[in-house]
């Protein structure tokens, strides 16, 4: 009995594991990305949502406010709905994603997003910051 719970746990953690990680599609084309060659900041995320999922959302924008005001756009989009779907097929995400993007550059934060966004914010932002701050 303890040898199924087992399972049934380790099955339900890798299960919560993948519904929150992001994973681009690599067979996806890239699209024209950012016309105007402004860094824009985008989090793709589900309807149903963990704390993690809520908290790289809120550090996120945070680390943005914090250190560029408006000068950074962010956009979250809900990938179960249309102008989500759209904007992932155009950038070539498939899953929970944090991607920063500039011109063709893009670069994925999704792991250090769930990675630190609960255990270390700070570190999350100070990696947020870092990126941005080699595109500008």
């Amino acid at each position: 009995m303890k040898l199924l719970n087992l399972i049934f746990a380790s099955f339900l953690i890798l299960g919560m594991n993948n519904s929150c990680t992001g994973q681009t599609d690599k067979n996806e084309k890239t699209a024209a990305i950012s016309e105007s060659g402004d860094v824009e900041v985008f989090y793709f995320h589900n309807t149903r949502r963990c704390a993690t999922c809520n908290a790289v959302e809120d550090v996120t924008v945070e680390a943005l406010t914090e250190n560029y005001g408006e000068k950074i756009s962010f956009t979250s989009y809900n990938l179960e709905k249309a102008d989500g779907k759209k904007k992932a097929e155009e950038l070539g995400v498939a899953g929970q994603t944090l991607l920063i993007v500039k011109d063709d550059k893009k670069i994925n934060l999704t792991n250090e997003g769930f990675m630190y966004a609960r255990s270390n914010p700070e570190k999350l932002k100070e990696l947020i910051t870092d990126k941005i701050n080699a595109l500008l």
